[in-house]
């Protein structure tokens, strides 16, 4: 149970009724102060006009989506000048070549800890409270999510600290300004099949969520299994039972908990024929993730006998 100070929620709107749909209880304690951090906007490095309107969402996000960028990779130059350049690369790179209006990510943070807009009206919008900007970085989600691209490859590297802390406050006064809880600060790899945002700091989003409800002054509730990522080359139970469900969907493939060739392929068919959006993020730039197996591809195939809660469950002790 996430214990909240009363006055906090009656700010943001929320009656003690409310708060307790949402998990939450007041107290009586003053509620902790929330840094704004220094973000720079879209006018400090650059960016291009967007191709497009941009969508203003008539509600808070839901989730706040921890992202990292893959490339540009492990860089070193962890100065200001660096992480603007950063965020015209992603934003060419959106427009170009993924075809999209602006900027994916609503913000961007960089290696050396600097904090940038990434989509237009972003921080604007941020920093009244009750909307926020849709972006394009969760596939088939964006309408819920707000998004925050990290520079760097976390897959088998850990962040650096000046990235961690600002990620910390980020998330933190994104939480504060939205009234989101920490249990709802999410990985891409939730949403997605993608590796998104790294197997180092997506095991790490435990400690993102307890720091985070440390400066809001908040306790934080044990969040609930997640869906697996299984990706080409896995082998395991997992694997195996993934296999046996695909073939109950009428794919051809073995049973032997290899995530081969035909596994692949299969489930790469069937992401395409439910029309799940690929390449959604930057870090879908310097690799393939066709035939991942992960959050929207798992729901497709499990017996329809049981809750996704209950089968997310098992598949975590599998």
């Amino acid at each position: 149970m996430v214990t909240v100070d009363r006055r906090t929620l009656l700010k943001a709107g929320v009656t003690a009724t409310a708060a307790g749909a949402l998990g939450m209880t007041t107290t009586g304690t003053a509620a902790a102060a929330v840094p704004t951090p220094t973000i720079h906007p879209t006018s400090e490095w650059g960016a291009r006009p967007a191709s497009g309107a941009i969508v203003v969402e008539n509600h808070r996000p839901t989730y706040i989506v921890v992202h990292h960028t893959v490339d540009p990779g492990n860089n070193t130059d962890y100065s200001l000048a660096h992480a603007l350049q950063i965020s015209r690369d992603i934003q060419n790179f959106h427009m170009d070549t993924r075809g999209w209006i602006d900027t994916g990510q609503q913000f961007t943070n960089s290696r050396g800890g600097y904090v940038t807009e990434g989509r237009h009206r972003s921080l604007e919008i941020l920093r009244g409270g009750t909307q926020h900007v849709q972006g394009a970085n969760v596939g088939n989600h964006n309408s819920e999510c707000i998004g925050i691209e990290n520079e760097g490859l976390y897959s088998t590297v850990d962040v650096t600290t000046a990235l961690w802390n600002s990620l910390v406050g980020l998330v933190a006064y994104i939480a504060h300004q939205y009234s989101i809880t920490p249990e709802f600060i999410k990985g891409h790899r939730d949403f997605n099949s993608t590796e998104c945002c790294g197997q180092v700091l997506y095991d790490r989003l435990p400690e993102l969520r307890t720091a985070v409800g440390r400066v809001l002054g908040v306790s934080v509730a044990r969040t609930e299994a997640e869906w697996p990522l299984l990706k080409p080359g896995a082998t395991g139970k997992k694997v195996q039972l993934a296999q046996q469900f695909l073939r109950s969907s009428g794919f051809d493939v073995p049973t032997d908990g290899v995530f081969g060739k035909s596994t692949t392929d299969a489930v790469a068919a069937l992401s395409a024929r439910a029309g799940l959006e690929q390449d959604t993020c930057t870090a879908a730039k310097a690799a393939d993730e066709t035939g991942f197996l992960g959050a929207d591809v798992w729901p497709l195939i499990v017996p329809a006998d049981r809750s996704t809660a209950a089968w997310r469950a098992d598949l975590s002790r599998t």
